[in-house]
């Protein structure tokens, strides 16, 4: 999100990190919201409405046009340096590797070009397809039916959480990739298969399992 505050620095100047961090907690809000009212739109309006809502919260009058190009900046957003030096020895120890996400389809594979790991991915799968969002178990049961595998050997690999209580609610194995000291995991009455710091980490100890 380091492109993100960077814009966001052009338009509420000392506010940008507050705002980057409340614009991220209302999008998954609404998400979670959206899915509990089954009442679905494609992440990327749950997305401007939390846009809108922070904007709102903090009286800062954006144009269209600005809110245009904060959108677009989730389109470029840089991986994190392991990322690469994570993927390439996974796929080459035989993984199956699928990019699953919230986002659609298309926006999801957008990123992930313009991020230059596109090659190291076999397909992507969007929640779109099941017209709700992560945590449903449903997600990960469609996952499960795209992928063509079954629970207890398949790994689902997220910074978040509530992902991870997701995936092992639904007998996937979980990896949380904690990259900061201060995160804090969810204090629900499960704990995710590994704990790692970087995808590097992670495929080092997934081979030795």
């Amino acid at each position: 999100t380091a492109g993100v505050i960077t814009l966001l620095e052009q338009y509420v100047g000392s506010e940008a990190s507050a705002f980057a961090c409340l614009w991220r907690d209302k999008q998954l809000e609404y998400s979670f919201r959206r899915g509990l009212m089954k009442a679905y739109q494609p992440f990327h309006i749950c997305t401007r409405d939390a846009l809108d809502y922070t904007a709102t919260f903090f009286h800062k009058n954006l144009k269209p046009s600005e809110k245009d190009k904060l959108m677009g900046e989730y389109q470029i957003l840089p991986p994190f340096p392991d990322v690469e030096e994570g993927l390439s020895p996974l796929k080459s120890s035989g993984f199956s590797l699928f990019a699953f996400s919230n986002g659609l389809g298309e926006d999801v594979r957008s990123l992930l070009q313009n991020a230059k790991i596109a090659h190291y991915f076999k397909d992507i799968i969007s929640v779109d397809e099941v017209k709700t969002f992560k945590p449903a178990p449903e997600v990960y049961r469609h996952l499960l039916d795209r992928t063509g595998t079954v629970a207890h050997d398949t790994w689902l690999i997220s910074s978040n959480s509530f992902d991870i209580i997701g995936a092992l609610s639904t007998g996937l194995s979980a990896a949380w990739v904690k990259r900061s000291a201060d995160a804090t995991f969810d204090p629900w009455d499960v704990k995710a298969s590994i704990t790692v710091s970087s995808i590097k980490e992670l495929q080092e100890r997934i081979i030795i399992k």
